[in-house]
């Protein structure tokens, strides 16, 4: 493989990765076990292989629909979740990391992981090795995930009382930002 399609793959597998470290800082705030942290960033890797194994699978024909039915998807599921942490932070919990068990755990990672969708159809248009590529953006959102979560929980010690709202506005704000 030419170093040149090296350097584009790790490039973009920061790029995918970095949409999961932002918003995992977000989730972070909610003061999430460290068990959920781990399932959520293995999760996110999982789906960041998955997501754009799908794309090169459905090919060309799809690719000018789909990217931006994708990044819409994706915005609404940020929004969704960030106004059900926001919402969620005026409730009292039984259990911390009330959003990030079950099905909130599977939002939150089909959210930030929905955007490597239409990646695939253009790995598919160029000349790169589609199995370096998904394992690449696998273990670069994994790892950026983890690290997002993890400096979240530190910030949280700095927020105090409104980290979750704070996390949540974060999650709202990336929300909006993708849709528009």
């Amino acid at each position: 493989m030419e170093l040149e399609n090296m350097a584009s793959i790790i490039l973009l597998s920061i790029a995918l990765g970095m949409d999961a470290f932002s918003i995992s800082l977000g989730m972070g705030m909610q003061s999430v076990r460290l068990k959920y942290i781990g399932i959520a960033g293995l999760l996110v890797g999982f789906l960041h292989m998955v997501m754009p194994g799908l794309g090169i699978l459905l090919g060309k024909w799809l690719f000018v629909n789909v990217s931006e039915w994708a990044s819409l998807a994706g915005g609404f599921l940020l929004l969704t979740l960030g106004a059900y942490t926001l919402f969620a932070s005026f409730t009292e919990k039984h259990s911390p990391a009330h959003s990030m068990a079950g099905f909130g755990l599977w939002v939150f990672a089909f959210s930030v992981s929905i955007d490597s969708f239409p990646v695939g159809f253009s790995l598919g248009l160029h000349n790169m090795n589609p199995i370096v590529s998904i394992f690449s953006f696998g273990m670069m959102s994994t790892g950026l995930t983890w690290l997002g979560f993890l400096v979240g929980r530190r910030a949280t010690s700095y927020v105090g009382a409104y980290s979750e709202l704070l996390g949540g506005s974060i999650l709202c704000a990336l929300g909006l930002y993708t849709i528009f």
